[in-house]
């Protein structure tokens, strides 16, 4: 039963880091971002996030992003530095063309710095791209 369940592996969506001035906290950090670079709009978007090294792990984050129309970016949360020597990993879900899209994002440990930066779908900016 469970082999006539289709998930097929998203394209053309993408998890990036971007490194941005916070007014807030007067300083950079690092937001992570989803972005739709699809002809169509996704819906009921969930990203789940953790994070994990030899000897930690992050507690498991759960984000309900709603609708992202097509070629826009939507921020999922800010990354503390204290996590960028992790691995952190990003569980993507959502529905387009009648059907649930389903794939995994990874950030390698220490992957997310200024010198792995590159231009960015959508975004117009520079930042990392999970694999």
């Amino acid at each position: 039963m469970r082999k006539d369940i289709e998930i097929p592996k998203a394209k053309n969506v993408h998890i990036v880091a971007v490194n941005e001035w916070d007014k807030d906290f007067t300083g950079q950090q690092w937001n992570i971002y989803l972005v739709n670079d699809r002809e169509d709009e996704i819906t009921t978007v969930l990203v789940m996030s953790r994070g994990k090294s030899a000897d930690k792990k992050t507690s498991t984050l759960r984000h309900g992003l709603g609708n992202i129309p097509s070629k826009i970016a939507a921020k999922v949360e800010f990354i503390p530095t204290e996590v960028l020597g992790f691995t952190n990993e990003y569980l993507v879900t959502f529905f387009a063309e009648n059907k649930l899209f389903e794939r995994k994002f990874i950030f390698e440990p220490s992957s997310i710095s200024e010198e792995n930066t590159v231009e960015l779908p959508i975004l117009e900016s520079e930042g990392i791209l999970a694999k």
